[in-house]
């Protein structure tokens, strides 16, 4: 994808990273310039992809849920991130717009990438995030989602649908955007 080994970012990948994301022209230079660094290659691995998620949860198991947040940012399926995609990654998770995140978090949740999510699935991401969790943190939570089991239950509760019944992109957008109180069930964020 561009001049992935090159010196320079491509024109073609800057304009396109310009257009689909805030960031500014120097902004994604300097971004590309420490990218270039840290993956010589021009390619991030799952297993640095890993570290890189350590560093964010020391105090945590962040490798299972950082091979699924991997598997969804990995966009042509080859098993690495190159620039943009690793760019494009960053924009949706850290500052695009809630229906873009939202659409993201389905990625991650689809597991098998067929297009659906089933129970089993938010069951296996709510097992990935759980292990982000503190103990001392998981302990305040509520009693009806202090297990990743019972996460899951709450979390597919509110899409009305049977255990064995699969839910769409659209549905999974929506029953988030219409119930913003199940947002914090697809995800976890440190206490400061």
């Amino acid at each position: 994808m561009g001049n992935a080994k090159s010196g320079a970012m491509s024109k073609e990948i800057l304009e396109d990273l310009k257009m689909n994301t805030k960031y500014s022209e120097n902004e994604l230079s300097q971004w590309y310039e420490n990218f270039q660094k840290q993956c010589p290659s021009g390619r991030i691995t799952p297993e640095e992809f890993e570290k890189i998620y350590e560093r964010f949860f020391p105090d945590s198991d962040a490798s299972t849920y950082a091979k699924h947040v991997f598997r969804s940012f990995d966009a042509n399926d080859d098993g690495t991130l190159d620039f943009k995609e690793y760019i494009i990654a960053l924009h949706l998770t850290s500052t695009g717009k809630t229906e873009r995140k939202l659409e993201w978090a389905f990625s991650l949740f689809d597991v098998d990438k067929n297009g659906y999510i089933t129970k089993s699935e938010v069951a296996e991401i709510c097992q990935a995030i759980f292990k982000l969790i503190p103990k001392e943190e998981q302990e305040k939570l509520p009693a009806d989602e202090n297990t990743p089991e019972k996460r899951a239950d709450k979390l597919w509760s509110h899409f009305n649908k049977k255990d064995n019944e699969r839910l769409a992109e659209g549905e999974f957008v929506k029953g988030i955007l219409d119930n913003d109180s199940a947002l914090h069930l697809i995800q976890y964020e440190p206490q400061k």
